[in-house]
This record gives C-alpha cells, structure tokens and sequence, in this order.
C-alpha cells in the first residue's frame, strides 16, 4: 500500500471504463477493473472503519441496515444487484459498500456521533444569453483524493426493472470507488446533466431510500417530470437529503433547477423545493438547505458551506464560462475556500457546456490549468 504522502499528491489521471451489460454485469466490470481503488479504499476509509462498521455492528445498527437493505431491495432491486456485482467484481465484502451509501443512516441509528462530515462541494448554474454553463467542484476528505474514476455505461434488460419499470440506461459519472454512479457529477444519453451537493439534515431515518440510490435512479430520467418524481420516491421517500443541480440540455425553454431534497417526514415521500434560473438568472449552492426548513447537523460542515456561499455571492453576477471557472478556483477565505486543499480536498472541478455540449474536468485549480479532460455530450436525440 502506498504511503500518506504518495496518496495525497495530486495526480493528473482519471480512469474510465466503458461498459455494456445488465445491471449486475456492469457492476461486476466496474468492481473488477478497478478492484485496487476499491480495495485500498476501504481500507484507508476512516468513516467507513472506526463510524460506519462500528454502527452496522450494534443490533440498532444491525437492524436499520437490514431495514434498509429490505427496502431499496423492493424498490431497486437491480441497483442491488449492481452493487453486488462491484463487490463481486472487487473481491470485497457486498455489506461494506452498502454501509458506504447508508452513510449517517447507520451511525444515527446506532446513537453514534459522526466525527467527520462531509463540508464541501460548491455548484453554479449560469445562464446568461449564449452561456449556458453547469459548474461543480467536487469536494471530499483527503482520503479520496485520486481514488475516483469515470463510469461510462449502456445497460440493456430483458425486462422492466424496479419501481419505474427501467429497461434501458445510457449515461456516464464520475465515481468514488465502490460507490453507484449518480452521486457527483453525471450525464445520460437523454440529455441530463446534473451535480450534487450533499446535505446534512439532523434527522434521517433507517428504512427509507438513501439518496445515493435515488441519485443512481435520477441517471434513467428521460425528462424533467421524471426526474421530479424519482426525487419524491413516493411509496417509500429518502432516508437523508441532498441538493441536486440539474438541466436537459436539449430542451427548448433553457431552464437550470436546483432540487433540495430533505428525508421524508409524513405520506412517504421525499421533500423537495425546486429552484429556478430561467435565461439571464443564475443558481448557487453549496451544502446548506436555503429554501427547505430542515435542521440541520452544525458544525465544520455548515460553517463551510456559510463561508463559500458568502465568497461566491461576492462577486459580479456570473456571465461567461470563465466568471464561473474563476469563482470555483476562489482560496480568498482565510479558513473555508471554495477550491479546497486542507484536510478536505477539491478532488476535481467539471464544467459541463450545454452550448458546446461537453464536459471538462480538472484536477486542480481551473482558473491556473487546462482541463485534463473534455468529454463530448453524446445525447440519444
């Protein structure tokens, strides 16, 4: 295993894989070709080994996992099977993935206090005349840092899949290792493009969908109706809560949405609040609910999404691609920047080009380097 210092220097490399299969054979490709993140990730995971195992080993743990499993299981079930297939693939344990999605779910549930929490990602939705510009920085703990990949899939079934009945999905993300696609940045073959930015809402409950499979479910969203609907996930409704940036890019009212999803409280089924920014208005949001009245966890988490919100409302309204590029490479604040390089990390930064239909990632400061990558936006119509 490599040393502290040899993970934590930057590197410019993304992997991808390419992959065509179901549900479970996919998964099985993913876990398999990139086995070595997956597995000196779970290692080196500070949450997932001294909060998240802890927890899943109490019988409150025990309990909230099995509920919980139980329900995505009725609802996804080829989401399931997928992640079984990345354990399968990854020779690790099928449970240590799953208590990856759970998150707080199992620590809350056991009575056993986070000690970390996640405290970044920061997104601009610009729209402004011939500028039509999604940015995202994606935020992690230092440990992540160059264990992300890209998951680039075509996934055809036989029959209806899950809840919404899905037979076809076509989309690429970029993924944590062991985790689902959907849960950072992500587009699909119908013209969806979309980040997320996690949210800590103090009550969450065992049972319910956590929203990395919610965010996996979003990638088969065909239109914006759908994707609404897939947030809510009524019958059942989201365990915890995040914030989801989103456009199609093929539609002709050129509208960006900012989606706050908070975990259900009554009639099963996620809270939502839906922003906004027809043409000539502009979206932010980092890690705080600004529309939807939830409690929140305090702490570094909120401090920080404060702080870069602060900053970013700082500047002139945002009009061109490098006014967005500028204001997600900011360091101005003294404790919280919004490109990150303490204890947490900006492991990338995307800009996704709805006029020029691509995707540009980088791996550090944008403002300072050339995207390590630009993928092409390849739509079904």
């Amino acid at each position: 295993m490599s040393s502290v210092s040899e993970r934590l220097e930057r590197r410019n490399s993304i992997p991808i894989i390419y992959t065509r299969g179901t549900h479970y054979e996919v998964g099985y490709d993913v876990g398999r070709t990139f086995a070595a993140l997956i597995q000196n990730f779970l290692e080196i995971c500070s949450t997932l080994n001294e909060e998240f195992i802890p927890a899943y080993n109490t019988p409150e743990g025990r309990k909230a996992y099995d509920d919980t499993l139980r329900s995505v299981n009725e609802n996804f079930p080829q989401y399931i099977k997928e992640l079984e297939g990345t354990a399968d693939g990854a020779k690790v344990p099928f449970y240590k993935l799953f208590l990856l999605h759970m998150d707080r779910i199992i620590t809350v549930a056991a009575g056993i206090e986070n000690e970390t929490l996640p405290v970044g990602c920061s997104s601009i939705c610009l729209n402004q005349g011939e500028q039509e510009i999604l940015g995202h920085t994606e935020d992690a703990i230092s440990e992540n840092l160059n264990l992300y990949y890209f998951v680039s899939a075509h996934i055809v079934t036989d029959r209806p899949q899950g809840k919404w009945s899905t037979t076809e999905e076509k989309f690429t993300s970029l993924c944590y290792p062991g985790h689902l696609p959907g849960y950072t940045m992500s587009y699909n073959h119908h013209g969806l493009i979309f980040s997320i930015n996690t949210l800590s809402a103090t009550f969450v409950q065992a049972g319910r969908t956590p929203r990395h499979f919610l965010t996996r479910a979003l990638l088969s969203a065909e239109n914006f109706s759908q994707a609404v609907q897939i947030l809510k996930d009524p019958g059942c409704g989201a365990g915890d809560g995040c914030s989801v940036n989103l456009k199609f890019v093929n539609d002709s009212d050129r509208l960006f949405y900012n989606i706050e999803m908070g975990p259900v409280v009554a009639d099963d089924m996620s809270q939502l609040n839906v922003a906004v920014a027809s043409p000539g208005e502009n979206l932010m949001h980092c890690n705080r609910y600004l529309r939807l009245a939830i409690p929140e966890e305090t702490g570094p988490m909120r401090d920080s999404s404060d702080a870069r919100l602060r900053v970013l409302n700082e500047y002139p309204k945002a009009l061109k691609k490098s006014d967005v590029i500028k204001m997600l490479s900011d360091q101005t604040d003294s404790r919280y920047t919004v490109f990150q390089e303490t204890n947490i990390q900006t492991i990338a930064v995307g800009i996704f080009d709805c006029r020029e239909k691509t995707w540009s990632i980088y791996s550090d400061k944008a403002n300072q380097n050339e995207p390590l990558i630009v993928l092409p936006l390849v739509f079904k119509r």
